[in-house]
């Protein structure tokens, strides 16, 4: 009988990638409309978080869920998946080939699984990361089943740094490393663990779009760093009954520590968008 990681891998590819082939039928044909935070949704969307939520409460009733789509309040669960059915709706919607399916296991709060698939170009993200807790777990973070790592390079103008559309008009100038903007969430900061990158800003991720790919950056060696003020409450564990639709959390990723003094000053000011 395979043991629980087992089992959790398994469920999350094979759960991603049969929803993932459908969405590839529908990339480019769904209608968007607009939320109230002014982000895209489409049917799409919508079907990919039933089938995720319906899937999970079948293989794993006692797991509670938090979906981008559905439900934003944590629930009193020892596990919880955090899931986003489609991040880069406008991607998706548009017909750029890169968007992907987001799934992430959390601990009483804090996640120790996730599992990020990219149906366009075939590419699957997953990690495990332990942290504080006392669980018996694997270790790593793999790039379809390929043991991926954040880059040592010494930066440069020939590295890239990935920021996301909201902070456009507040970096500062110059900025040391060639800019990309790839209009995915989990992609933009997953290129930093897997060594393609050496940094990524994100303003304003909700929950939804960093639970997974928080525990895969983390145990692919790459530094995590909040841009909130020390005030701010920390990110995890989160908290039961906390309704986490308009939390934001604003955060730098590097690929190792001593690139933070660095890259901080340059887009701290993205935080104030919160």
């Amino acid at each position: 009988m395979p043991d629980f990681w087992t089992t959790i891998q398994s469920f999350a590819e094979s759960t991603t990638h049969r929803i993932g082939t459908q969405l590839l039928k529908d990339v480019g044909h769904a209608t968007a409309s607009e939320k109230a935070d002014g982000s895209l949704v489409t049917q799409s969307d919508r079907w990919a978080d039933a089938e995720l939520r319906r899937a999970i409460a079948h293989t794993f009733p006692d797991h509670g869920v938090l979906s981008e789509e559905v439900e934003h309040i944590f629930p009193d669960t020892e596990w919880c998946w955090i899931i986003d059915p489609i991040d880069g709706t406008t991607n998706f919607a548009r017909g750029l080939p890169l968007w992907g399916i987001s799934l992430g296991l959390l601990y009483r709060g804090t996640p120790v699984f996730g599992y990020v698939y990219l149906p366009p170009i075939q590419q699957s993200f997953h990690g495990f990361w332990r942290g504080t807790s006392d669980l018996a777990m694997p270790s790593g973070a793999f790039l379809n089943n390929a043991p991926i790592r954040a880059s040592q390079a010494a930066l440069s103008h020939h590295e890239f740094f990935n920021i996301c559309a909201r902070s456009v008009s507040l970096l500062k100038s110059p900025f040391p490393a060639k800019i990309r903007i790839l209009g995915v969430a989990t992609y933009n900061l997953l290129s930093v663990g897997a060594g393609i990158t050496l940094g990524s800003v994100e303003a304003t991720p909700k929950i939804w779009d960093i639970a997974a790919v928080w525990v895969i950056v983390q145990a692919a060696g790459a530094v995590w760093h909040s841009l909130e003020s020390e005030a701010s409450e920390p990110m995890f564990p989160l908290t039961v009954g906390n309704d986490y639709t308009e939390r934001s959390f604003p955060t730098l990723v590097v690929s190792y520590l001593d690139l933070i003094p660095i890259f901080e000053p340059l887009v701290k000011s993205v935080a104030q968008q919160t």
